[in-house]
């Protein structure tokens, strides 16, 4: 096996080191993720963490509620971070009952008066942490779209996520703790023992690095994490993001990555829930597509997931995405897989996904009506906003 992503390398940039001998599970279908989550969640014997962007109390959010109301009343200690931003239209007497159940609860990144500009920075992470045993993260939200709850929903946003197990666990428990404590909330007590004196042989399982990203500093570890990959790899890229809106930086990556000859690909929603940022990616099609980047239209519900792939061997799946919002404003958080094994599934997914996607060719797409070009030269104007 070619190891070109070296290890070494990957954490200096990072920051942090790997951890041995971690199980990881990937998922990628919306009411499976929420199913194992929720299950997950109703064995908690001691604690759940849990922290999102979106925290709605639509049929999902109300449905997760009553679960962590009753692990409450058992004795489970429970905490909730949610965004204050993304989390703008959950009402008030939602958090209160939950309070009133024994819950502890905080917002990040509320709105202050004093400095009104910092509301553009969120925290855009999603991490539930049940006994200190298993961890998610991902793209998904607590919301019913994620989980395709209704009937005349065709189906859930397509999101990608990980369950972990293993000493990995406790690095993303540090994470939510330090946060915790950040916005206020009251200390948490160490409720399991630290994995240090635990040492997995390399070979047994996976290893897993966290990159959470939630200062200037660590956002730069992110983004230099990111060019690093794109620019290290040789065979391939596959990335998948929810929002696209590149910089001239990435631009240039991805056209030097073809240049030494590695296949470049791009999947990228085909319809948006917000439509700046899908016209800001559009503008620089023509650019990509003249370079030899491939790039999909994904045409079944809603694509949300933030994954990428670089050369079957280096993954990240987390929260980020493509975009000036994840990479220079946002809290963040993903985890990178260095292991073939899981590179081989999460390229399975990637091309299932584009089973449902249109590829995007440069002869028709110079063909496009001249209002969509007006409005991807309007929208770029935005594109350090998006």
């Amino acid at each position: 096996m070619d190891m070109i992503f070296n290890r070494a390398t990957l954490e200096r940039i990072a920051g942090i080191a790997f951890t041995e001998g971690n199980k990881v599970k990937l998922l990628y279908r919306g009411r499976e993720s929420f199913e194992a989550i929720f299950r997950a969640v109703q064995e908690a014997e001691r604690f759940v963490c849990l922290q999102f962007y979106i925290f709605r109390n639509d049929e999902t959010g109300t449905e997760l509620a009553e679960i962590l109301k009753e692990k409450a009343r058992k004795g489970v200690m429970v905490y909730i971070l949610y965004d204050h931003f993304g989390s703008f239209g959950t009402p008030g007497r939602f958090w209160d009952e939950l309070r009133s159940g024994g819950i502890k609860i905080r917002a990040s990144r509320p709105f202050k008066w004093s400095s009104p500009f910092h509301y553009v920075r969120r925290d855009h992470r999603k991490l539930v942490i049940v006994d200190g045993v298993k961890a998610f993260t991902g793209g998904l939200n607590i919301a019913n779209e994620y989980r395709g709850f209704h009937l005349r929903m065709k189906g859930p946003w397509r999101d990608t996520g990980v369950v972990l197990e293993g000493p990995i666990v406790f690095e993303l428990f540090e994470t939510f703790r330090k946060t915790w404590e950040t916005w206020k909330g009251a200390a948490i007590p160490l409720p399991f023992q630290a994995p240090g004196s635990v040492h997995s042989s390399r070979g047994e399982g996976f290893p897993v690095i966290p990159i959470f990203a939630s200062s200037a500093k660590g956002r730069r570890q992110m983004r230099k994490l990111l060019y690093y990959s794109i620019d290290t790899a040789h065979k391939s890229i596959h990335l998948t993001t929810a929002y696209f809106t590149p910089s001239r930086r990435m631009i240039a990556s991805l056209e030097g990555a073809v240049k030494r000859g590695a296949e470049v690909n791009l999947l990228l929603p085909g319809k948006s829930d917000v439509p700046a940022a899908y016209y800001t990616g559009r503008a620089f099609f023509t650019r990509l597509l003249r370079a030899g980047v491939k790039i999909y239209s994904y045409q079944g519900k809603m694509l949300h997931a933030k994954s990428y792939i670089f050369d079957g061997l280096w993954s990240i799946v987390g929260s980020a995405n493509l975009d000036f919002q994840s990479l220079r404003w946002n809290d963040e958080g993903n985890v990178g897989i260095l292991d073939t094994g899981f590179g081989d599934t999460m390229l399975d997914v990637f091309r299932e996904d584009v089973k449902h996607s249109m590829e995007i060719r440069e002869d028709e797409w110079m063909k496009r009506p001249l209002w969509e070009q007006i409005k991807e030269r309007f929208f770029v104007l935005f594109r350090r906003r998006l």
